[in-house]
């Protein structure tokens, strides 16, 4: 082999081997593992409204998410993903690349929250539940559904619009507005209040908003699920005779104190309009989120005679209906000493 014939084959081999390196290194770059390495749960990073590339490296950096840093940065300038942050919740799995995380950020494509409320009574509770899970700043939803205009043009009032929330687990993007997230909320409803419950609604003369502050009651009476549609009669037979609802869970309302155990006539004295021993017919609004099994219960009431109820004396969460008053005070007052009798004033 001649001179010259040597030195380019030595020349090819160089190169084909400053070739493979290059690949091996780009490809190590594209594909390796660098993110969450050897982590054992998804990390979440979280990059809020006007964040720039400098703030999702120092987070990264912070958690210890990244593995080699100077890859992950050749990738993101090679990508132009510096000059596009976008805000949002993005989940990075254990020992993800970079490219995948990358590509991910860069169109972003957000992973939803789990957002799960229920057990909630007020407009405050339910601002604070959510948005200690979304980058929206719950005071504005307090706001928002304290706003005549808002509320109004969800189909609602101020008392009325916690109705429109139904508890269940939703998955909503991180970033949604106080706005979007109303929208949600809305369709949501809508999709519950279909033909055949509004129908039945009707059947029953009672509104959509009726029907949720009376599924508020009966929830809060009991948590008993065979039983609400029992506890819903005793109220609807109540209505129909204009009858007060005497409903202990109103008048917690009305105090503002969710914890009383025992209601005593200081506090069926209180003036408001949530005290159904004081007025008649339904308060002006639900005392907490109606959940559907109690939505469902009112409109599939039990048809009984029955107008008083009263905790079972074995404190089992379940209660013993009257049809009258006198065979109610029997009840009443076996409950009352059980009370008496665990010291429970």
């Amino acid at each position: 082999m001649s001179k010259k014939r040597k030195l380019f084959a030595y020349a090819l081999v160089l190169f084909s081997t400053i070739v493979a390196s290059f690949a091996f290194y780009f490809w190590q770059v594209y594909s390796s593992p660098n993110l969450n390495v050897d982590g054992k749960e998804k990390f979440v990073l979280y990059i809020p409204e006007g964040s720039t590339y400098d703030t999702v490296l120092d987070t990264l950096r912070t958690h210890r998410v990244i593995h080699n840093e100077i890859a992950f940065g050749f990738l993101t300038r090679h990508k132009g993903y510096r000059d596009n942050i976008k805000p949002g919740r993005y989940e990075i799995p254990p020992n993800s690349s970079n490219n995948t995380i990358i590509s991910k950020l860069l169109s972003g494509r957000q992973d939803p929250v789990k957002l799960t409320f229920n057990n909630i009574r007020t407009k405050d509770d339910l601002a604070r539940k959510i948005g200690n899970r979304l980058a929206f700043d719950p005071q504005v939803l307090v706001d928002k559904l304290n706003s005549d205009t808002v509320v109004h043009e969800l189909g609602f009032n101020k008392e009325t619009i916690m109705n429109m929330f139904l508890p269940d687990t939703y998955f909503i993007y991180w970033t949604v507005t106080p706005d979007e997230f109303l929208e949600r909320m809305q369709t949501e409803y809508k999709k519950f209040w279909n033909e055949e419950r509004l129908s039945q609604a009707r059947h029953i003369n009672l509104t959509p908003d009726q029907v949720g502050t009376l599924a508020s009651i009966v929830q809060s009476e009991t948590n008993k699920k065979d039983e609400m549609p029992v506890v819903a009669g005793v109220y609807i037979n109540r209505l129909a005779l204009g009858m007060p609802l005497q409903a202990d869970p109103t008048v917690k309302f009305a105090v503002g104190d969710f914890s009383l155990k025992r209601i005593l006539h200081k506090h069926l004295a209180v003036d408001s309009p949530y005290n159904t021993y004081k007025n008649t017919g339904l308060p002006p609004g639900p005392i907490a989120l109606p959940e559907r099994v109690a939505l469902d219960a009112v409109l599939n009431y039990q048809q009984h005679n029955y107008t008083y109820f009263s905790a079972r004396e074995d404190f089992s969460g379940y209660h013993n209906f009257a049809e009258n008053f006198t065979e109610h005070l029997k009840n009443a007052q076996k409950y009352q000493t059980a009370l008496n009798q665990r010291g429970i004033r």
